[in-house]
């Protein structure tokens, strides 16, 4: 037997009792004007504007006192993913690590799971994407943000079920769009997944950039992370360490080739060259579990700023810290970041 149709509001044509009526304020036959009531219908007429004109601010305007959060709640072979928002809005940036953890990190640090709108997914690899589904049916009013190639890379590449298709906004490179209250945008960037993106999401004062899984830096990912105010790049390994480690030779030769990995000293060598003053944090994000430590990758960078006489702080609050024009961080494989306070451009 078949199955009726399933309708939704938009399938009816039938009007509406509120079809003729415009919002706010209806659309009806103004009261006469009185005697000595001319004084009073400007009065009113001014505050019902001057009322529309505060509820109005222009997309992208951020107040002094909502400043721009960032946590990372994993980063690394195991699991990726980043929320970048404010307390009332924001977006994840992949979904690799358990929807509990990232619960319980969101509440831990004061926030709601309501201020998360939508997922965006870099590629379909399953460190990015593994606990997408599983978020998007407990949290049914976020989406997911991908490229179409992506989201058919993870119907193909992995067991999840297909009704993750109706999550799906289908998003496309050099294409803004808004979300959670920025506008972003998708860029290209050289891995071996099935479509790969770096995302630039900005707002009034704000500039983050994220490049995380590439092999080499081309053209689209150094046009946007020369922009950023706040970097999340990739410091995959420590060329040495590669070398030397346990890894079959057709793996290191995977990692090492233009659509695998970045190296510490090509990461380093790439924050030093584009360093402006208006660039105040790098986190350095993907440090292989096996072929990186978070001392190797800081001190190739911070070496590398110092060569160009720029002293690094270490992302702390610490007053010599918080003297440094820049702060860079490598982020934590397994745990959380808690939240880090992005101040915006002065």
């Amino acid at each position: 037997m078949a199955r009726p149709k399933k309708r939704t509001l938009t399938d009816y044509s039938a009007p509406s009792l509120f079809d003729n009526l415009e919002m706010p304020g209806f659309n009806v036959d103004p009261l006469p004007e009185l005697p000595g009531m001319e004084r009073h219908i400007r009065v009113a007429k001014a505050e019902l504007e001057r009322r529309r004109e505060a509820s109005v601010a222009p997309m992208g305007e951020l107040s002094r006192d909502e400043r721009v959060l960032f946590i990372s709640f994993g980063s690394g072979s195991s699991g990726n993913c980043t929320f970048v928002g404010t307390r009332s809005e924001g977006v994840l940036i992949d979904a690799g690590i358990d929807d509990r953890k990232i619960e319980a990190e969101m509440t831990r640090n004061g926030l709601s799971m309501n201020a998360i709108k939508g997922i965006l997914l870099t590629h379909d690899h399953g460190d990015h994407v593994r606990y997408a589904y599983s978020i998007l049916r407990r949290f049914r009013y976020m989406a997911l943000y991908c490229t179409p190639r992506v989201l058919n890379g993870i119907l193909r590449r992995h067991n999840v079920s297909r009704r993750i298709k109706d999550y799906h906004h289908a998003i496309y490179k050099e294409i803004p769009f808004e979300l959670g209250g920025f506008t972003i945008t998708a860029f290209e960037v050289d891995h071996d997944g099935s479509d790969n993106a770096g995302y630039y999401i900005t707002r009034e004062g704000f500039e983050f950039t994220v490049a995380t899984d590439l092999g080499h830096i081309g053209a689209r990912a150094d046009h946007y992370m020369r922009r950023a105010s706040y970097l999340m790049i990739e410091s995959n390994y420590d060329l040495e360490m590669l070398r030397h480690g346990r890894y079959p030779e057709y793996l290191k030769a995977r990692i090492q080739a233009g659509n695998g990995h970045l190296d510490n000293a090509v990461t380093a060598a790439y924050v030093a060259s584009i360093y402006r003053p208006e660039l105040k944090y790098v986190f350095l994000c993907h440090l292989s579990h096996d072929n990186n430590t978070p001392d190797k990758a800081l001190e190739a960078v911070t070496g590398a700023l110092a060569a160009c006489g720029i002293v690094a702080g270490d992302g702390s609050n610490s007053a010599e810290s918080l003297q440094a024009p820049i702060q860079v961080m490598a982020l934590p494989r397994f745990e959380s970041t808690g939240i880090i306070t992005l101040r915006l451009k002065q």
